[in-house]
């Protein structure tokens, strides 16, 4: 099952043990899923027990740790070899009178290991303030340091496979609009375009099916669309009433996110002209973007396009995106803002999502790209555009 050469999973880790080095760590305790997915492999539902993996800076594999239950997923799913897969008994399973990391700590301590410097995802989602006060009672001679985003950071720069996951996550995302689109209607329920979208991403295209996404469909309808994260309700749509439809398409864990604003009937002129600034802005974006430029140049070229019109945006326009878990698709590295110095390298991937928030309107339009040799490609092909319904070109 696994999803690239033992060989890459192997570079990964070495690039790993560099980082380690740099920062002075001995073992680096990685509780991230998705980073737990990028140097293993492992892929199961299983994040909402504690689990992680030991690296330890002078041993060739990691150290898969976690419930039992899970532990065959593990064998299935990794290259880890039997005597790095560790599953602790189900007793410390939400348990008063112990916990998964003082399982950790017992085994750090057995390998003679309990008074050096370990990294830990301080920052990560699924590792709670609880985990750290069993670690440090655990370990008391360790010494901490935050790793939070040391794995995240090798992952910024895609391997051809990677990529190649992500333009087949691009194909089930067009799928997935064009569903949405589809349904969309007078007097049919935002749930019913919720479905049709949750349908058309799972069972992805003839050639292969698509994953559970990261993050819901996301439906704010109406003045809702001033609040982008709003999912769906079972109201119907009504003509005029502008929706904002964002997804992504994931395979093998890789997603590529795609927005687009879409009206029943006829928008009004200030929805249409709010498209069309938006369009104009990503235009204007995605040409800056190249090898060698940085992060808030690629945001600069928005803000000039969009400054033209009399408009601003606080927030970043976009940020790194690719391999995940819920609830979040996004990498937690680069952002596209003021600030960001991050260098853009080939193979870096984007989600570019400059949403305008007007007060009692919003406006999205997306698009997810990669950084060429000498520009960007966007991964999606799909009408950059308003979508109108009846629309021609869609229908």
């Amino acid at each position: 099952m696994l999803t690239f050469s033992v060989s890459e999973f192997q570079d990964r880790i070495a690039k790993t043990k560099e980082r380690m080095a740099a920062e002075g760590m001995d073992i680096l305790l990685v509780t991230d899923p998705a980073n737990m997915n990028y140097l293993t492999g492992y892929d199961a539902w299983s994040f909402y027990v504690h689990q992680l993996l030991v690296v330890m800076i002078d041993e060739d594999q990691p150290y898969w740790i976690g419930r039992g239950l899970d532990a065959n997923a593990a064998r299935y799913t990794t290259w880890l070899d039997e005597e790095h897969i560790l599953p602790y008994a189900d007793n410390y399973v939400q348990s008063t009178i112990r916990h998964p990391m003082d399982f950790v700590s017992d085994f750090i301590r057995s390998k003679k290991s309990g008074k050096l410097i370990i990294g830990v995802e301080l920052d990560a989602y699924y590792f709670t303030a609880q985990c750290y006060i069993h670690l440090a009672h655990g370990l008391p001679d360790a010494r901490f340091k935050n790793a939070t985003n040391l794995v995240n950071r090798i992952r910024i720069v895609k391997s051809d496979q990677e990529i190649a996951y992500m333009k087949q996550a691009a194909r089930i995302s067009e799928k997935a609009m064009q569903a949405a689109f589809e349904t969309l209607n007078e007097g049919v329920r935002q749930s019913e375009v919720a479905a049709a979208i949750s349908h058309a991403q799972i069972i992805g295209t003839e050639e292969y099916g698509g994953d559970y996404p990261s993050i819901v469909p996301l439906l704010p309808t109406g003045e809702k669309t001033s609040a982008c994260h709003l999912t769906w309700t079972d109201d119907t749509f009504r003509e005029g009433e502008p929706v904002i439809i964002e997804l992504a398409g994931c395979y093998k864990r890789y997603h590529s996110p795609l927005a687009r604003t879409a009206v029943v009937g006829m928008p009004s002129e200030e929805v249409y002209q709010l498209s069309e600034v938006v369009i104009q802005g990503i235009q204007a974006a995605l040409e800056a973007v190249k090898p060698g430029a940085t992060c808030e140049e690629i945001e600069l070229a928005w803000r000039k396009e969009i400054t033209k019109h009399g408009l601003k945006k606080e927030s970043r326009i976009g940020y790194s995106v690719g391999l995940n878990y819920p609830p979040d698709w996004g990498e937690h590295t680069a952002s596209l803002r003021p600030g960001d110095q991050t260098i853009l390298e080939p193979n870096m991937t984007f989600h570019m999502i400059p949403t305008i928030d007007l007060g009692h309107i919003g406006m999205e339009i997306s698009e997810s790209f990669r950084v060429t040799e000498e520009g960007c490609e966007t991964l999606a092909k799909f009408p950059r555009e308003l979508l109108i319904k009846p629309n021609a070109r869609l229908a």
